[in-house]
C-alpha cells in the first residue's frame, strides 16, 4: 500500500510540473529524482499548489489546513529551495520553479549533505543528458526558448557596439539587478560527481532579482556586490565560457557561464542544433580574409560549429576556418581567441525577438506548446485578477496568428472576442 501511496504522490506532482509549459516527462527516472527531493507528503502537498505566484492563505485553502501550519511548511520547502519565496507589496509569496531552470539545479547549487548529491547527479544525466525526451521538451519544444545567448561585449568593435541593447549585455544586467547572488555552477558541479567536469570556474553560476533573493535568503548562493560580479564574467570571459541567459528583456534571474563539455544548453545546442534549442545574439561570426588556419578557434566554440578547410583537394592548400552559420550562437568568444583578428562579429540580418518580461515569455511557451489553459484555468486555486489581467494583457499583444492559437487551446469566445475588439 505504501508503495502506491508513493507512485501516486509523485505521479500526482508530475503532472502538476506538465501543468506548466517548461515541464519534465513522467518517468520512473522522473519519480526517483523526486523522491530524492520532496518526501511523500511533500509531494501530494506541492501537486496541489497554483501555477503561479500564491500567499500562504492560497495554499492553507488548498491544503486543508491552517494558516500558520502552511507558513510552516511553505518555508519548510524554500528552506530546501524546492519553493522560491518572494516579497510581492509587503507580504510574502511563493512559486514553485520549473524543474529547468529551476529546483533541479538549485539542489546542486550548493554542497548539502541532507541528500545524496552524487546519487542525484547520477539521475540527472540519465534523465537529462542520455534519455533525450526531457532534453527536447526542454529545448526544441516550439518557437520561444528558455534562454539566449548574450554577446561578449568585448569581442564587439567600437561601430557594432551601437548595435546592442542594453538587455543584451550582461554588464547591464547586474548594474541594473535588484539582488544578485552567486552559487556552484549546476552543470559542473553534476559531472564532478561523475569524474567528467572541466577545470572551468564552478563558483559562477549568477542569479538576479527576486529568485537570487530567495537563494541568498536560504543560503544557495551567496550575495554579492555589483564590482565582483562583474569580476567573475571578466573571470567567465578570460576561461571562454559563453554566456547564457534568461530569455526575457526585463528582469533577467539567471545568466550561466557555460562551457562545451558540461553545460546542459550548449549540448543541446551540439545535439539538436537545427532544431534552434538556443536562442542566439543578434550577431553572428564572419571570417576576414587573412584567416591563417591556425585553429585557435576551434576549441573555444561552445557548440563545435567551427572546421578548418583546405582550398584545394587533397589536404594541400592554404587553410580557412568556417563556420556553420545556420549554427553559430554569436557569443563572440572564438572572436576573442583569435590572434590575427580574422574574426568578427556582424549583426544579423533580421533581428532576434526576445519575451518582454517572464509573464510574456511564459504567456508564448505556453501557447506553443499547447499548456495555455493550464494558465489561464488554474484549477487547484483561484487567479487573482490581477495576475488573469497580466495573462491576458500579453494575448491581447500578440501578433493575430498566436492570438487564433490561444483561442483555439482554451475554446474560449471570451478570449476570441476579446483579440477581435483589441487587434494589433
Amino acid at each position: 500500500m505504501s508503495h502506491h501511496t508513493l507512485k501516486s504522490g509523485f505521479t500526482n506532482l508530475s503532472e502538476r510540473l506538465n501543468r506548466f509549459p517548461q515541464g519534465a516527462p513522467p518517468s520512473q527516472l522522473l519519480y526517483d529524482i523526486l523522491a530524492l527531493l520532496f518526501s511523500e507528503k511533500e509531494a501530494d502537498l506541492v501537486a496541489r499548489l497554483p501555477i503561479r505566484p500564491f500567499p500562504a492563505e492560497k495554499a492553507a485553502k488548498a491544503w486543508g489546513v491552517g494558516l500558520a501550519e502552511a507558513e510552516t511548511t511553505l518555508q519548510r520547502l524554500a528552506d530546501r529551495a524546492l519553493l522560491v519565496d518572494m516579497q510581492v507589496n509587503g507580504r510574502m509569496e511563493y512559486v514553485l520553479p520549473p524543474p529547468m531552470a529551476g529546483f533541479f539545479e538549485f539542489a546542486l547549487m550548493r554542497l548539502r549533505d541532507d541528500i545524496d548529491q552524487k546519487l542525484l547527479s547520477r539521475l540527472y544525466e540519465q534523465y537529462i543528458s542520455i534519455e533525450e525526451d526531457f532534453i527536447k521538451a526542454l529545448f526544441v519544444s516550439g518557437d520561444t526558448q528558455l534562454g539566449r545567448v548574450l554577446v561578449q561585449e568585448g569581442a564587439l568593435s567600437p561601430e557594432n557596439t551601437l548595435y546592442v541593447l542594453d538587455y543584451e549585455r550582461a554588464t547591464e544586467v547586474i548594474e541594473t539587478a535588484t539582488d544578485i547572488g552567486i552559487g556552484l555552477c549546476y552543470c559542473r558541479h553534476k559531472r564532478s560527481h561523475l569524474g567528467t567536469a572541466c577545470d572551468a570556474e564552478m563558483d559562477i553560476c549568477m542569479t538576479f532579482n527576486t529568485v537570487a533573493a530567495s537563494l541568498v535568503r536560504h543560503g544557495y548562493a551567496r550575495r554579492v556586490g555589483r564590482s565582483e560580479c562583474k569580476e567573475l564574467l571578466h573571470k567567465a570571459w578570460e576561461q571562454n565560457l559563453a554566456q547564457f541567459g534568461e530569455n526575457v528583456q526585463q528582469g533577467m534571474n539567471f545568466i550561466c557561464n557555460c562551457c562545451p563539455c558540461c553545460c546542459e544548453a550548449m549540448l543541446a545546442a551540439q545535439r539538436f542544433g537545427h532544431m534552434n534549442p538556443v536562442h542566439t545574439s543578434n550577431f553572428i561570426v564572419h571570417i576576414e580574409d587573412n584567416c591563417t588556419g591556425c585553429g585557435r578557434c576551434l576549441p573555444t566554440c561552445p557548440v563545435k560549429i567551427i572546421r578548418l578547410e583546405t582550398e584545394k583537394e587533397g589536404g594541400r592548400g592554404r587553410k580557412t576556418a568556417v563556420i556553420d552559420e545556420t549554427l553559430c550562437l554569436g557569443c563572440g568568444v572564438c572572436v576573442r581567441n583569435c590572434p590575427r583578428g580574422a574574426l568578427s562579429l556582424k549583426p544579423r540580418a533580421q533581428r532576434v525577438i526576445t519575451p518582454v518580461n517572464s509573464v510574456h515569455k511564459v504567456v508564448l511557451m505556453a501557447i506553443e506548446r499547447g499548456t495555455l489553459s493550464h494558465l489561464l484555468f488554474d484549477n487547484q486555486v483561484l487567479w487573482s485578477h490581477r495576475a488573469l489581467a497580466a495573462v491576458l494583457g500579453v494575448i491581447l499583444k500578440l501578433p493575430p496568428v498566436k492570438q487564433l492559437l490561444a483561442s483555439e487551446q482554451v475554446r474560449s469566445r471570451y478570449l476570441a472576442s476579446l483579440c477581435q475588439r483589441f487587434p494589433l
